[in-house]
């Protein structure tokens, strides 16, 4: 059975393209999303998308992942990243490895956007290469999951911890 990998989007992030192109660029979520499909069927993996402006909408989605056996999740919380404390209890409920990736250097921006709420409880963060962290981001997870296929032991340790191994 292929490894199924989430993409979820917070707010904001459908007006891709024409929402400020010179910071985030021209390319639209769908064509984002379109270009994402056919590199995650490259590679065997099957990858589903979610994008809210609604904080509690993307928890549901994220709690029904778990119920999907959803083996990965890449999220781009946008603002939620910098506020929510639900989304991080919820990654922590249901203990889906993750990846917290940004288009901009959230770090080369306004200080309220330097913390994260989810950052310390993913395996990583990829931020800063524009539409080009969500390639980075799925390559990613590919190779994480790859390497706990080819290791279970560090699928025992990855359900408690978030896992860099």
């Amino acid at each position: 059975m292929p490894s199924r990998i989430l993409l979820v989007n917070g707010p904001n992030l459908n007006l891709l393209g024409m929402r400020e192109p010179a910071r985030y660029g021209s390319i639209s979520l769908e064509e984002l999303q379109t270009k994402l499909l056919t590199q995650a069927k490259n590679q065997g993996i099957q990858l589903s998308f979610v994008q809210s402006n609604h904080e509690g909408l993307l928890i549901d989605h994220l709690q029904q992942a778990k119920q999907t056996n959803i083996d990965f999740i890449l999220i781009n919380a946008a603002s939620l990243t910098h506020t929510s404390i639900g989304l991080r209890d919820t990654l922590l409920a249901i203990q889906i490895p993750f990846i917290e990736l940004h288009m901009t250097n959230v770090y080369a921006r306004e200080t309220f956007r330097h913390h994260s709420y989810l950052s310390d409880i993913a395996v990583g963060v990829i931020a800063g290469f524009g539409v080009h962290s969500y390639e980075l981001a799925l390559e990613a997870a590919i190779i994480h999951l790859n390497r706990l296929k080819a290791n279970p032991a560090v699928a025992d340790i990855c359900q408690t911890v978030a896992c860099t191994e």
